[in-house]
């Protein structure tokens, strides 16, 4: 399984700060010595024309040049620098090539980064500079009208605690991606967008509760499916902020109740036979060595998914396959 890493580019923040940059250095190291059958990749370069498919040249134009004016740098979380633009295009690389690897064969691939979901087209918001999933999906729907016929339906499956504002904004009129968010009601962002499918949660809500909730998501996400087309790829946020030790999630997921998440979407997606592009998304907890074995486990049931999708009979992508 391929996964792609760009930890390497580091932000010079302030003393401080409340973004945790050092989980992705210490995810890779976690992967590099615990998951012999992932390979690391270092992400390419998001260039120009993959972010003008989905954001405006005058904003792709002051992140690149150093033009963001104050008030927009404090919107992102981040002050600019040259470290700020090659991470951010970095990480959208990451998901546009995990989605690449997935539609290829793999079945699922992963970005150890990514899930920056709260860009809009024309600007950038809660530590997101450039919305790597929808650039991923628009260039994988470009890639797919060069060889087939129809357009690539896309689904979205947003489980950060925080809503996925900007793509919901930014999707709002394509009907090729379908966007489904489930998140805490009463979280970040405090206006929120309509997704296609929107699920808020209580403050306190637990595995139960959860669990529950994302059955009947999903449930939505493929009668929507059924009564129009079958998505042929999955982006997956899987964010570690619903845990209950995260400082800003206010949900009481526990690690167990997280591993279950993830299996039921994957579990979902492989008896749909979709590939998945993963993402890690939000992840803030209170001890930062408690989101990346949160994280690891999400890398542990993607490698396990992968290993099960290789054994699959070929099957039309959104059709039911038969799983031993």
């Amino acid at each position: 399984m391929q996964a792609f890493h760009s930890d390497h580019f580091v932000l010079p923040l302030p003393e401080g700060h409340r973004f945790p940059m050092a989980k992705y250095r210490m995810l890779r190291d976690r992967v590099a010595a615990e998951l012999p059958g992932v390979t690391l990749i270092e992400a390419p370069v998001a260039s120009d024309d993959e972010l003008l498919r989905v954001h405006t040249l005058q904003y792709v134009g002051e992140v690149t040049e150093g033009r963001l004016s104050a008030a927009q740098q404090r919107e992102i979380g981040f002050p600019w620098s040259m470290a700020m633009v090659e991470r951010s295009r970095r990480s959208v690389g990451a998901t546009v090539a995990a989605a690449r690897a997935a539609l290829a064969g793999g079945g699922v691939a992963v970005n150890l980064a990514g899930g920056t979901h709260h860009a809009y087209a024309d600007h950038g918001s809660g530590f997101c500079v450039f919305n790597d999933v929808v650039v991923a999906a628009r260039g994988m729907q470009a890639d797919w009208r060069s060889q087939q016929a129809g357009p690539l339906r896309v689904a979205v499956i947003d489980l950060d605690v925080h809503q996925g504002n900007g793509t919901a904004a930014i999707c709002r009129d394509d009907t090729t991606i379908t966007t489904l968010s489930m998140h805490g009601a009463k979280n970040f962002p405090f206006r929120k967008e309509a997704s296609d499918i929107d699920i808020d949660l209580p403050d306190g809500c637990a595995d139960d509760e959860y669990l529950t909730a994302l059955d009947g998501a999903l449930d939505q996400l493929w009668r929507h499916g059924e009564s129009t087309v079958m998505p042929k790829l999955i982006f997956f946020l899987a964010g570690a902020d619903p845990h209950e030790g995260d400082r800003l999630g206010r949900l009481k997921l526990t690690a167990a109740g997280l591993a279950e998440r993830d299996r039921r979407v994957f579990s979902t997606a492989l008896q749909r036979r979709i590939p998945v592009a993963v993402s890690m998304a939000g992840g803030y907890g209170n001890v930062i060595e408690d989101t990346v074995a949160l994280q690891l486990t999400t890398l542990r049931l993607a490698f396990q998914h992968w290993q099960a999708w290789q054994g699959l009979p070929r099957a039309l992508p959104g059709r039911p396959a038969r799983v031993a």
